[in-house]
């Protein structure tokens, strides 16, 4: 099912991508409407085969998978048999964006490269998504979240007084390069909608994840020192056993006000916290006075409390299971479900934006098994007949697998149960 009303209905996606950054783009255009035709190996996506597993007795339901390509249609094809390149080509000339994130020089031995292409559809959206670019030394180097955050420099940022660099949890090189990817598409269409000129877009986990960084480089490029953390002015404390967050630097008032909540004026004049410059500087000084003043409260609410009545930037450190409990994403819908045929419903991260005062809801089921769009999507949008299917999936060059139906979830299963 795709959203009728979306900004991007009508638009069709060519989906060659896996694991993360690639999917988290294609996901956020299907969530805005467009058709993406996921293109799977017989197996399928790498991430079917991940944590938490949906359905007993099955290894390709990964929670991890579902939350990114939900609302997709999936078609498997063998990109390596010759007798799918022509349904490669067939799938573009009816596309209007295709997405990769192939190492670079992999999509033109399989036949699915830009040149090849934009040379069946002169003005095609191609995005190809990349650790490092397409073009430099390190072009063809493989690419992982980690990896990239150890080249980037944010891994040492981020070392803090450690004495070795750590792995960071997030996967924000992939996530950094979805987003940009999906943003990009966006523009090149829109150009496309004035002039009718295609693009080729190449979008790069490394400089996704540099351009994210924003105190350090800026610095660095003009002849300033790099600005390690942990980073000054941000606190975080505890209270019988309830951890929260103090920010006191990011505004321009904001250390009037804490000087204000704490009643020490006196600070104000004081040389080692004079200029937000200083204060950085001597932060190890300033934070015993923000502690100090903290510790003054009997619970880490009545602190908190505290902090909003004066307009101090804070909040509680939160688990996981917290964030999903929490009554606020609640009340705007972030964690829809979708249908899926072995459970009663799915529940998914929502796309992290609203349109007109709502968010666009996933445009479609779960995921389930690769291939099972094959046959609709050859019939349907490019009007092969039953021979032609079959005999392409003779020749190893197509697979699908239908599975069960599945009933749709009624719109009110699709708010978290105690949401008004």
């Amino acid at each position: 099912m795709i959203t009728p009303d979306g900004p991007l209905a009508g638009v069709t996606v060519l989906d060659f991508t896996r694991v993360l950054a690639g999917p988290y783009c294609t996901r956020l255009l299907a969530d805005l409407g467009a058709d993406v035709l996921k293109i799977e190996r017989r197996e399928g996506d790498d991430t079917r085969r991940g944590y938490i597993q949906l359905e007993p007795g099955r290894e390709d339901q990964a929670t991890y998978f579902v939350r990114i390509n939900v609302g997709k249609r999936s078609v498997a094809l063998d990109l390596t048999k010759p007798q799918a390149r022509p349904v490669v080509l067939d799938l573009a000339r009816r596309s209007d964006v295709v997405v990769e994130n192939f190492v670079p020089g992999v999509v033109a031995r399989l036949g699915c490269d830009h040149a090849t292409l934009s040379a069946v559809k002169p003005d095609l959206v191609y995005c190809s998504i990349s650790g490092f670019g397409q073009t430099g030394p390190w072009r063809a180097l493989q690419a992982f979240a980690h990896i990239i955050s150890a080249v980037s420099g944010l891994m040492h940022l981020e070392r803090n007084a450690d004495a070795e660099p750590r792995v960071s949890y997030l996967q924000a090189a992939d996530v950094l390069a979805g987003a940009h990817a999906f943003g990009a598409i966006c523009a090149a269409l829109l150009r496309r909608g004035r002039t009718g000129r295609g693009a080729h877009l190449d979008v790069s986990m490394l400089e996704c994840l540099v351009a994210a960084e924003d105190i350090t480089y800026g610095a660095m490029l003009n002849g300033g020192a790099e600005y390690p953390g942990p980073r000054a002015g941000m606190l975080i404390h505890q209270i019988e056993g309830q951890w929260f967050t103090v920010q006191s630097v990011g505004a321009p008032d904001l250390w009037a006000r804490l000087l204000a909540a704490m009643k020490r004026p006196d600070l104000a004049q004081d040389p080692r916290f004079a200029t937000p410059l200083a204060r950085r500087q001597n932060w190890a000084e300033l934070r015993p006075f923000i502690v100090a003043w903290i510790d003054t409260f009997p619970s880490a609410k009545a602190a908190l409390e505290a902090c909003a009545a004066a307009r101090i930037p804070a909040a509680p450190v939160l688990t996981p299971a917290e964030v999903v409990a929490h009554p606020h994403l609640a009340e705007r819908e972030f964690f829809p479900a979708v249908p899926h045929p072995a459970r009663e419903g799915v529940r998914v991260t929502g796309v992290p934006f609203m349109v007109d005062g709502r968010r666009p809801m996933p445009s479609g089921p779960a995921p389930y098994r690769p291939g099972e769009h094959t046959r609709e999507v050859l019939s349907d949008l490019l009007g092969y007949d039953a021979q032609k299917i079959d005999a392409l999936r003779k020749a190893g060059a197509v697979f699908y697998d239908g599975g069960p139906e599945m009933a749709p979830i009624p719109p009110d299963a699709r708010r978290i149960p105690g949401n008004p």
